[in-house]
């Protein structure tokens, strides 16, 4: 599990249980992307660091208790929802995609890390008609967009702290996209991971209006 100390080193209260998944996914990744290309054949050679440790960038800025609601919209090969919801094993997922093809792959995989808490669909965020306590995702669009996309699916009481609302995976400069929302904040993956992939990415908290 050799894969695994890039993790570990920043999440060391990791479970055995959820290092071996976290490892199983790293093969089971490599096996679908040799015959559905959901990753890029650059970045699967650099799956732990572009693809696993950048989604729990998202556990740096935020915890799940358990019995959270989050959907991943746009989950492509299930990031972030995979790694998520191997973290957090009692909050329930929810994956949806608008490639069908990309999200029986998701499906495979988490029916093969005996992932209970995650749902995973071929449909557009807009036809959503549940509520979450939080949405994540990484990068599909432009966050003006997205807000559209996602109006009406929180749940009005928030479990947390933090009220619900939008926790992106986003990079480079951000000023001109976020200038709409005076109430997003922005973390920066550099200050939590030292590899140089993180020098532009971070996490954007947009609460729900």
């Amino acid at each position: 599990m050799q894969t695994m100390e890039e993790l570990l080193k920043y999440f060391p209260e990791l479970t055995a249980k959820q290092v071996a998944q976290f490892d199983k996914s790293v093969e089971l990744y490599k096996q679908w992307n040799a015959k559905i290309n959901v990753i890029s054949r650059k970045d699967i050679q650099e799956i732990v660091v572009r693809h696993l440790l950048h989604a729990l960038g998202i556990v740096k800025v935020q915890t799940f208790l358990p019995h959270t609601h989050v959907m991943d919209i746009g989950t492509g090969g299930g990031f972030p929802g995979i790694p998520l919801a191997i973290f957090f094993p009692e909050t329930q997922f929810l994956l949806v995609d608008s490639i069908g093809k990309k999200i029986k792959v998701v499906q495979e995989i988490a029916a093969s890390l005996a992932l209970k808490n995650v749902r995973a669909e071929h449909r557009r965020a807009e036809s959503v008609t549940e509520q979450f306590d939080f949405v994540v995702s990484r990068a599909v669009t432009q966050m003006p967009e997205f807000v559209r996309w996602v109006q009406g699916k929180f749940k009005p009481q928030s479990l947390h702290n933090r009220k619900n609302g939008i926790l992106y995976l986003k990079g480079g400069d951000l000023t001109e996209e976020l200038s709409p929302f005076a109430s997003a904040q922005l973390y920066n993956l550099s200050d939590y991971f030292e590899q140089d992939f993180f020098q532009t990415k971070k996490v954007v908290y947009l609460p729900q209006p």
